[in-house]
Order: C-alpha cells, then sequence, then structure tokens
C-alpha cells in the first residue's frame, strides 16, 4: 500500500516513519499545485496525510474554507479517502463535524513531538473524539502535572502533560544543562503543552504553557477563549495571546480571521463574549487580520502577536 505524504521533515518522522515501519510506501511531493497532486493521490491510494498549510498541503480548516478545497474535499476525498490524519495542531470540534459532513469520513487525530514521536491517537475503529487527541499509544504513559510544583494532578483537571516511555529521547544534544528543566525527577518529559485526561481517558491539548495568560493573578487558558470565538458564525479562526497591562499585568487580546462577506467585526466579537465569559478572560481588544503568523510547521506563532501587539495597551486604565 502506498501512503502519499505531501509534508516538512518533522510530519515525515511523526507519521512518515510509521508508514514505512508498516510496509507502505511513502512518496513525497512538494508542489504548489496541491489540488492537482492531492486529487492524484487520493484517487490512486485512497489516503492522504493532512497538514499544516505552509507545509505544501491543506489542513482540514482550509479543506471546509477554501473554495478551491472545497470542490476537492466533496468530491475526490468523498470518494477515494481512506483515512484522513490531521497534524500540526489541535483541531476545533467544528472543524471536525465540517469535515465529516462534507467527505463522509472521519479525522484521525493524534499527538506527537519531535522530542517523543507519536504519543497519543484516537482509536481507528472506536469512537474519534472531536477535540480530543485519543488514548496514549501502548507502551507510553501520560499523565498531567501542576506547571509549579509537578505533583500529578487527578483526571479532569488542566496541567501540563508529561511523557515517559520507549519513544521519549534522552536528552537535547550537547544541552545537559536542560536536563533538570526539561524532565521530572522520575524520568517523565515535560511537554509544555497544556491539558487533561477525561474520565474515559481520552487526552485532550488546551494549549502551551508559554500561551497561558495571567491577568490580575488569574489564569486564563486561550484554548477556552479560541473555542468559543471559533464557534462564532462567521469565523475561520482565532488566536488569543497575552499583552503587558499597567494594571492586571496582563491583559487577553484576541486576533480573528473572519470569512469573506460574513459581516463580522471586533464589537460584535466581543459583545458576544461578554455573556459567555468571566470578565478577567474576556480580550479587552479584538484585531481582525488577514491571516494568523505562521511557522514553517504552520503552527500559529502567538510570539509574534504579542510582539506586534505588545503595546497596544499600553497607559490604559483599569477596566
Amino acid at each position: 500500500m502506498t501512503t502519499p505524504l505531501v509534508a516538512s521533515d518533522d510530519h515525515l518522522a511523526h507519521d512518515g516513519l510509521v508508514e514505512l515501519l508498516a510496509g507502505r510506501e511513502v512518496p513525497c511531493f512538494e508542489s504548489p499545485q496541491r489540488a492537482i497532486v492531492i486529487r492524484q493521490a487520493l484517487l490512486a491510494t485512497g489516503t492522504y496525510e493532512l497538514t499544516p498549510p505552509t507545509a505544501h498541503g491543506p489542513d482540514p480548516i482550509t479543506a471546509v474554507h477554501d473554495p478551491e478545497m472545497i470542490d476537492l474535499v466533496e468530491h475526490a476525498w468523498t470518494d477515494a479517502m481512506a483515512a484522513g490524519r490531521a497534524p500540526g495542531r489541535p483541531l476545533l470540534p467544528d472543524t471536525f463535524r465540517q469535515f465529516e459532513l462534507r467527505t463522509g469520513q472521519r479525522i484521525l487525530e493524534r499527538y506527537g513531538m519531535s522530542e517523543t514521536g507519536m504519543i497519543t491517537s484516537n482509536p481507528y475503529e472506536d469512537e474519534r473524539r472531536a477535540g480530543s487527541v485519543g488514548f496514549p499509544l501502548p507502551g507510553v504513559s501520560v499523565r498531567i502535572g501542576d506547571p509549579q510544583t509537578g505533583a500529578v494532578l487527578t483526571t479532569g483537571k488542566t496541567g501540563v502533560i508529561e511523557v515517559s516511555g520507549p519513544n521519549v529521547f534522552s536528552g537535547y544534544w550537547r544541552r545537559p544543562d536542560l536536563r533538570d528543566s526539561e524532565f521530572r525527577a522520575d524520568g517523565y518529559f515535560i511537554t509544555g503543552d497544556l491539558g487533561l485526561i477525561d474520565a474515559d481517558g481520552y487526552v485532550f491539548i488546551v494549549g502551551r504553557a508559554k500561551d497561558l495568560v495571567i491577568s490580575g493573578g488569574l489564569n486564563v487558558y486561550p484554548k477556552e477563549v479560541e473555542t468559543l470565538i471559533d464557534g462564532l458564525e462567521g469565523i475561520v479562526e482565532s488566536a488569543v495571546f497575552g499583552v503587558p497591562h499597567p494594571d492586571f499585568g496582563e491583559a487577553v487580546m484576541a486576533a480573528v480571521v473572519v470569512a469573506p462577506g460574513s459581516g463580522v467585526n471586533a464589537e460584535r466579537i466581543k459583545a458576544v463574549l461578554a455573556g459567555q465569559l468571566a470578565s478577567f478572560k474576556l480580550p479587552k481588544a479584538v484585531f481582525v487580520v488577514e491571516e494568523l503568523p505562521r511557522n514553517t510547521m504552520g503552527k500559529v506563532q502567538k510570539n509574534a502577536l504579542r510582539e506586534t501587539y505588545k503595546d497596544a495597551l499600553q497607559g490604559t486604565a483599569v477596566k
């Protein structure tokens, strides 16, 4: 069996090697004519690796919003796709549902990183839960730790995801000084991702520890705010981040991409959120942008947003 892969080197390490170890061929494409390449790959093999948009292929968000890809999704993918995987970042439940509605296929979402390879996966045969990255793979142990104390947290509590297993690297090359900061005393690797494990054992990612916003001494998890924004009609995607505030230390901000012709604006978004969030979680400002800044892996660069809007609230009085 052949599994076509249009991806960066990191996704080749995560997914391409898995396919190779399973005895499959993994031809790699790199073409700006993504729709043509993907259509040919799907019709020839029935599978396609859904990569971030900047890695020469569309991610599921693009697939349900980009006019070029919608036709491909509703036709070639519906007829030919056997499996869809979405690396790069957690998927929104709405994107998961929209993709299934258009194709009749359920995305297989999983979780991995360069330091560990694959960590978790939704099951092939059983329930693929929207918003979750599934269960730890065999031989891999996942737990949730308190970011400050390292204490293991109970089911449903949000904290930093920690991983142990034969898949975990031994340390950063020629950086033994990072061992104590990146690993717990019992050998668990601290991923830097915030998440939780529900009562059924499904793992959910809620963001990066470094992206946590502390406003007035209270924790704001960007994922919670982003989920509400992304659920609004006319919103393509959003990124929530913190910037310096003279009174609260940090303030919540949001950058959003809206669908063309939707008529959605910043004031409307803030008004809707006001009825759904505690005041300290509300964005002090919402910026409508054409696109979110991303790195070569397709991941949103919140550090770039923080830099762009770092002075937006300087001199602002308490609100």
